[in-house]
């Protein structure tokens, strides 16, 4: 089969494409066809050799696919061949076939296309658990999304107003402020030109926001600390900004606010029924039309590095999918 490889730490112009064998299936595993492959800022990182988890040379990225289920390993009994699936299995979608955990694999609706699915799992799994079973968002209350037009941020902006929330986004351009507001996004802020914590302040009457999701970090979360609201959560999502901030905690007394963890991917591996039920919410809702996955940009398997480059360039918004088979 053919697979987009990374042999040594390096950039996306240092992955090669190669003729490899197919794997093979295990226990408690099961091989897809991939027909696309979702994109993600941790992929740069694991060819980078910056990622907290580092695979044995040579391995294909690609942390999420969709396609159909060729084969199932034994003691697999929810999953069968023929099923159309999406799956999270850490690395190995960079390629025609991928071995993944069943645990981890999910029937997808049949309105679902394969390029909307493959982008699914670790960014709609990461909100649904930030907002709902660490954030308790709550129906008006108000919630505050950075990044809002990349790939988590814009699922947190759609998944706070199917919760009833009050959204506000924030942005680094004003081009991408019309796709964060046609995902429900009331107010969206472009930080470039706008102070964060005046303008929240502003939209919420000096309150403040109730839930603050943050996959930025940095100045992001700075700001974030003197806009939150009385007994606010600051649900910390990850560091695109490249910055870890500090937590001034004197702030986290006078205004009674949490400050939140959140880690999906061992929450799925210490809940998996938990996790399973979170997707089947979702995936509800995806059949019924209340979720739409944005996918702004495909590109060819053979073009995996360019689809990185252009990850990292932040001029795209919502998810970049890799097709390998139409």
């Amino acid at each position: 089969m053919k697979a987009l490889l990374c042999k040594e730490f390096g950039g996306p112009d240092d992955l090669v494409m190669e003729d490899i064998p197919e794997p093979t299936v295990s226990e408690g595993m099961v091989k897809i066809e991939v027909h696309s492959v979702g994109l993600n800022f941790p992929d740069t990182l694991i060819i980078a050799g910056k990622y907290q988890f580092k695979p044995e040379f040579p391995f294909a990225p690609g942390m999420e696919t969709a396609g159909i289920i060729t084969e199932v390993g034994a003691g697999v009994d929810n999953l069968k061949v023929g099923d159309r699936v999406m799956s999270n299995h850490g690395h190995g979608g960079f390629a025609e076939y991928v071995v993944a955990p069943a645990a981890g694999t999910y029937v997808i609706p049949d309105n679902m296309p394969f390029d909307q699915a493959s982008g699914f799992p670790v960014t709609y799994g990461t909100t649904y658990h930030a907002l709902v079973d660490r954030g308790n968002l709550k129906k008006g209350e108000v919630l505050l999304v950075h990044g809002a037009a990349g790939g988590v941020g814009l699922n947190a902006v759609e998944l706070g107003k199917a919760l009833g929330a009050t959204v506000i986004g924030t942005v680094g351009s004003d081009e991408k402020m019309d796709i964060v507001r046609q995902y429900g996004a009331d107010h969206v802020i472009n930080y470039s030109t706008e102070s964060i914590k005046d303008r929240v302040k502003e939209l919420t009457g000096g309150k403040g926001a109730d839930v603050i999701y943050d996959p930025v970090g940095g100045d992001a979360f700075d700001q974030s600390m003197r806009c939150i609201n009385w007994e606010g959560r600051l649900l910390v999502i990850g560091f695109a900004s490249g910055r870890i901030a500090e937590l001034p905690t004197n702030l986290t007394l006078l205004k009674g606010c949490s400050v939140v963890g959140v880690f999906w991917g061992e929450f799925a591996r210490r809940t998996p029924e938990k996790n399973r039920a979170n997707f089947k919410t979702m995936l509800d809702m995806v059949e019924r039309g209340e979720l739409k996955p944005h996918v702004s940009a495909r590109f060819p398997l053979e073009q995996g590095g360019d689809a990185m480059k252009a990850l990292l360039s932040r001029k795209y918004t919502g998810k970049i999918a890799i097709t390998v088979k139409d």
